[in-house]
């Protein structure tokens, strides 16, 4: 890289030669103005105004302009002339944390190089200073014909140097913001955190100038003499919003169906999501529905099936009972009675009713052969 400026950083008393660095580079796509009938360059003439002559560069210098309208000349001499401390020199004012800097302040990017062997030390020192207090440096410095501030930060293994707007050149938001009071609910704060979290982290690598490739493509088609493709179709960004809460949900399905990961959201919140359901986010909730509703409508069949088999084995059990029991009312004394006890034991108790039954049975037995007995003693007798 070839360096646009070279100075000193003041630290201090110590002093660091320093080459500065562009650290940008502008790829945006420039078009030229043509003249529609012949395709012939438009160029722009310096012309005066006083004498509708055109200038050359060499014959045009600076002017200020005063509140009146008045111009006052400028050579560069008069600008070199005046006293300016730091027109060579990064002056360091304070260290100061990051987050405290606004970034509306922040204009362009630069890097700065050691300038000679003896500049390696100290400019190792401040990098490692300043990493170990986690701070950026306020510096002054004069830069393309003007003075600014600067902010000075280490990436990398680097300085790197961000030209900085003066606190008065910020205007100020007022009357930006929505003058209405908004209520704004947890569902949908929990809904825009969700959003959120879907999105993701971004890769920088990822990122590209969609329209400059589409221009570059275009050229290169006229270029071939060959239609070019046909452009996908935009989607619209939306007008207004009606409902926010659907505005969010659909926002962070398509969120998702975007990163592929319907599938996966699909079968980990839906199919398995019972414990966590109820801790989660309502755009959760939503993606999780589907799943819910399927295992509901299984556990219902279920029910249905066991519902049906534990009513014909009652059934069954109740049967057997009354049999028994009938068997108990022929066999003599206390039939009637005990048969009504059991009977309502059996509807009480129906997953023992059919063991009931079959000791009833060989109750019913005993009983037969103490009541023959008991004849035969009264023949006897």
């Amino acid at each position: 890289m070839r360096s646009i400026w070279k100075g000193s950083i003041s630290f201090g008393l110590v002093s660091i030669p320093v080459k500065v660095f562009g650290a940008t580079e502008n790829h945006s796509v420039s078009f030229r103005q043509v003249h529609a009938a012949d395709g012939g360059r438009i160029r722009y003439r310096k012309v005066c105004e006083l004498d509708e002559e055109e200038v050359p560069t060499e014959e045009i210098t600076k002017a200020f302009e005063a509140a009146d309208g008045t111009t006052v000349p400028l050579s560069d001499e008069d600008l070199s002339a005046l006293p300016l401390p730091t027109a060579r020199t990064i002056e360091i004012l304070a260290f100061v944390p990051a987050d405290t800097v606004d970034p509306l302040q922040l204009d362009r990017s630069y890097y700065l190089g050691a300038d000679g062997g003896g500049a390696v030390k100290p400019y190792v020192l401040l990098r490692e200073a300043l990493n170990r207090s986690e701070k950026v440096a306020i510096a002054k410095l004069a830069l393309r014909g003007r003075e600014t501030l600067a902010m000075l930060r280490v990436v990398d293994d680097a300085l790197a140097l961000h030209t900085m707007l003066w606190p008065d050149e910020i205007r100020p938001a007022t009357g930006v913001a929505p003058d209405t009071e908004v209520g704004i609910r947890d569902a949908e704060l929990d809904l825009a955190d969700t959003l959120m979290e879907t999105l993701g982290d971004l890769d920088p690598e990822e990122l590209h100038d969609e329209y400059r490739e589409a221009v570059e493509a275009l050229v290169a088609a006229k270029l071939e003499g060959v239609e070019p493709e046909e452009a996908r179709e935009r989607v619209e960004a939306g007008g207004k919003v009606i409902d926010l809460m659907a505005a969010l949900e659909n926002s962070v399905r398509a969120a998702r169906e975007g990163r592929g990961e319907q599938a996966a959201a699909a079968g980990g919140e839906g199919g398995g999501g019972g414990g966590t359901g109820g801790g989660a986010a309502a755009g959760e909730e939503g993606e999780g529905a589907e799943g819910d509703v399927r295992e509901l409508r299984s556990g219902k069949g279920a029910g249905k099936g066991a519902g049906k088999t534990a009513a014909g084995k009652t059934a069954a059990r109740k049967s057997t009972a009354k049999r028994g029991e009938a068997e108990e009312e022929g066999a003599g004394k206390g039939g009637k009675k005990s048969g009504g006890g059991r009977k309502s034991t059996a509807a009480k108790k129906s997953g023992s009713a059919a063991k009931d039954s079959r000791g009833r049975r060989s109750t019913s037995g005993a009983a037969k052969k103490t009541a023959s007995a008991k004849k035969r003693d009264r023949a006897t007798g």
